[in-house]
């Protein structure tokens, strides 16, 4: 049964912290582009600045690595690269299965990024009979029903959905069933997954609510130090819509 925890605990058994875990694909990338220009070494100070961290952060968090770097030359770039890739098992095969191949689901089919990075789109699966047998990114599309076979043949432990809300929760399901143990979730929603599964969530439009709240708020400040003073809001009408439920305080949107 579903526990609903959606994570693991602050530490993995190496010992290496979570926040810290999600800071080295930022780093991995960050190598990436100077390997690829053939830089040598690097040192902490630009190594930090090109993943958007502080260097402090960056050195503590190699020294969970064991890598301290040389004072006065830095980082060796390609040994980090190996490095942060071994830790992040990118120095293996992953394959991925996609679950819904609507407009999301196809756009994830063709990233190229997924096989430069460790991660083989092993199956394409979608409820829709119609979709069965036609390609995407290459790959015949299969129907829902193949998906334990599908998993069970490619020996799959990470997959991705990217259905609408209110099929995520029994794809989730089927998924775990079947011995996937790592979930991206695209699907607009909150999914309950047993003890031992994680779950990572990407939803566009809550990033987007949060840019907005800066927008907003930065609006507010350029309109205060234009003129000295945020102007006034119009009284509310009595019994008006936009009244909230004391009457004069606006309520909030919901979700």
């Amino acid at each position: 049964m579903a526990t609903g925890r959606t994570h693991r605990p602050a530490t993995r058994s190496r010992g290496i912290p979570e926040a810290t875990v999600a800071r080295l694909p930022l780093y991995l990338r960050a190598l990436t582009a100077l390997s690829e220009r053939s830089v040598p070494t690097v040192s902490s100070e630009e190594l930090a600045a090109a993943a958007g961290v502080n260097s402090a952060k960056l050195r503590k968090d190699f020294s969970y690595l064991g890598s301290y770097g040389t004072r006065g030359v830095g980082y060796d770039v390609e040994y980090l690269v190996y490095q942060i890739s071994r830790e992040l098992g990118l120095t293996q095969d992953w394959p991925v299965v996609i679950v819904g191949i609507g407009n999301l689901g196809a756009a994830l089919a063709n990233y190229g990024g997924f096989a430069s990075r460790g991660f083989r789109v092993a199956a394409l699966i979608d409820a829709d009979p119609a979709m069965a047998g036609k390609p995407v990114a290459g790959i015949p599309v299969r129907h829902t029903d193949e998906l334990e076979k599908i998993i069970e043949d490619n020996g799959v432990s990470i997959g991705v959905i990217a259905t609408p809300a209110g099929a995520a929760q029994q794809v989730c399901d089927r998924l775990v069933a079947a011995g996937v143990t790592s979930i991206l979730n695209f699907a607009p929603t909150v999914l309950s997954v047993p003890d031992g599964v994680d779950v990572r969530k990407v939803d566009l439009s809550i990033e987007l609510q949060i840019l907005a709240f800066h927008e907003q708020r930065k609006a507010g400040e350029e309109t205060a130090s234009g003129d000295g003073a945020v102007p006034a809001a119009a009284p509310a009408r009595a019994g008006s819509a936009d009244q909230g439920p004391d009457g004069d305080v606006p309520a909030v949107m919901p979700a």
